[in-house]
């Protein structure tokens, strides 16, 4: 299977099983959209009667060029089959209750009152709670003795907003360090945060023990402050960016995410990045917004062309600031072409369920922190470990080749299925197909891959103008 797309000049040919990126000439473009529906005969007919008035084109060369997409289709970097489905359940079976990550619902209430909240202003549709020691402390003792041979663990503190039980949060992680070589492990602890309580403390423990932190901001100051408002209904920018600048500066510009949404109030994002940029933040992530269809905020199908052209123009900014010397990241163009995720990754996606669980306050277990608060989702807790097993059995099962929709697309080897939570809530089901979600995901994926193509091209002094004749770029598929 081939993707075929144009972007800037470049015609780009994407293997999807080999993950071979080729860079071709509209001939070689032409000829490999044709190759597996005609013969070599009706192709170099076509192609002489399409180009044969042009003076640099020879029917010796016609035929070069076919016999060059031959050579790459034996090769296995054109037209691959399909080996990784029978795959797809032998792996996660050889991880089978093995747990490496857990995003610790330290606190399940919040100083703001974003009207998007997928957590229901924190709360999760139940009460409002924080976690005590206690709890925190079997939660790490559970991932430890549920974790195997593996040596390195995630720990995400999470919430509401975790910042309102820190105390908890420095005992956590005091009692980690104290017990992570007596168990041959290393624990790596993220904090997101909507940084109403950033202070001098919160830096100094961030920037000791936090291997990243995730800050809430949705960039311009109309737009943050049109959602992200506290209970008296007034916004949070003034008072956060400075924070958040401070705690930056002093991470030294890494290991850190501005994290926004952007909402039908915003389809037009890049302006908002672009506020983001201007602060001087350059790690960089802007997500659609998942809510229920007819809610204010929710994406429109009128919304969806001004976005693909704002991922459009966002990759061409990318390749610009990087040109210039002043580059960033953006969280969904991170994209490896010449090595990338194992294959285990792409086949079976983010392991909620079954390597990655969420904590409630009250520890309890749930397959991640978008079904917190779905009683049907509950797994089970952290004394007496997964008894819902149903429902782990649910989520073990979710891969790429669980939805068949996922099978005929060119992007199911950089999406690995989708995520199981925006299935549930767009269709009732965690293998159902969030559309929407797609669309946008295949649109990221064919601007992360072209900007990766400029990069290369750049390297070697050839963007610009138009594409090469040839380039080809293979993604590792190896564990």
């Amino acid at each position: 299977m081939i993707h075929q797309y144009q972007m800037d000049g470049l015609n780009i040919v994407l293997d999807v099983c080999s993950g071979s990126v080729h860079l071709v000439d509209e001939i070689a473009y032409d000829m490999i959209g044709r190759y597996e529906a005609e013969s070599r005969d009706r192709i170099l007919s076509a192609m002489t009667e399409k180009y044969g008035h042009r003076e640099d084109v020879t029917p010796e060369e016609l035929a070069q060029c076919y016999d060059e997409i031959t050579a790459l289709k034996e090769a296995g970097r054109l037209f691959s089959g399909d080996t990784f489905e029978p795959m797809a359940g032998e792996l996660k079976q050889k991880t089978a209750g093995v747990v490496k990550a857990l995003c610790l619902h330290v606190a399940h209430t919040c100083n703001l009152n974003c009207s998007y909240c997928f957590a229901s202003q924190g709360k999760y549709h139940g009460d409002r709670a924080v976690m005590s020691y206690e709890v925190g402390k079997q939660a790490l003792d559970f991932l430890i003795a549920h974790s195997g041979s593996r040596r390195n663990l995630e720990v995400d503190f999470f919430g509401g907003e975790p910042l309102m039980n820190f105390d908890v949060v420095k005992r956590l992680v005091a009692y980690a360090r104290s017990v992570e070589k007596e168990h041959g492990k290393n624990f790596r602890f993220t904090l997101t945060t909507n940084g109403m309580l950033i202070d001098d403390d919160v830096i100094d423990f961030a920037n000791r023990e936090c291997a990243n932190v995730v800050l809430s901001l949705d960039g311009r100051k109309e737009i943050h402050d049109r959602f992200r408002v506290d209970y008296a209904g007034n916004g949070s920018w003034e008072r956060i960016v400075p924070k958040f600048r401070k705690l930056v500066e002093a991470r030294g510009g890494k290991n850190y995410y501005m994290r926004g949404t952007f909402t039908h109030a915003n389809p037009d994002f890049l302006k908002d990045i672009q506020v983001m940029l201007d602060l001087g933040f350059t790690e960089l992530s802007m997500e659609p917004v998942v809510c229920a269809e007819g809610d204010p905020s929710a994406l429109t199908k009128e919304d969806l062309p001004v976005v693909m052209k704002q991922y459009e123009d966002l990759a061409r900014l990318l390749v610009q600031r990087r040109r210039e010397g002043r580059p960033f990241t953006f969280y969904h163009y991170m994209i490896d072409l010449t090595g990338g995720p194992c294959v285990y990754k792409r086949i079976s996606g983010c392991g909620s369920g079954t390597e990655y669980m969420a904590v409630t306050p009250w520890g309890d277990l749930y397959p991640c922190h978008q079904f917190v608060g779905e009683e049907r989702f509950r797994l089970g807790d952290i004394w007496q470990g997964v008894v819902n097993t149903a429902v782990q059995d649910e989520f073990a099962a979710c891969n790429v080749y669980a939805r068949e929709e996922c099978r005929t697309c060119w992007a199911r080897l950089y999406c690995s299925g989708g995520c199981a939570a925006n299935a549930y809530h767009a269709t009732g089901s965690v293998r159902g197909v969030y559309g929407t979600g797609c669309e946008l995901f295949r649109k990221r994926m064919e601007c992360a891959i072209w900007a990766e193509a400029v990069r290369g091209l750049d390297a070697r002094g050839k963007a610009g103008g138009a594409a090469p004749e040839s380039d080809e770029k293979k993604a590792g598929r190896e564990a």
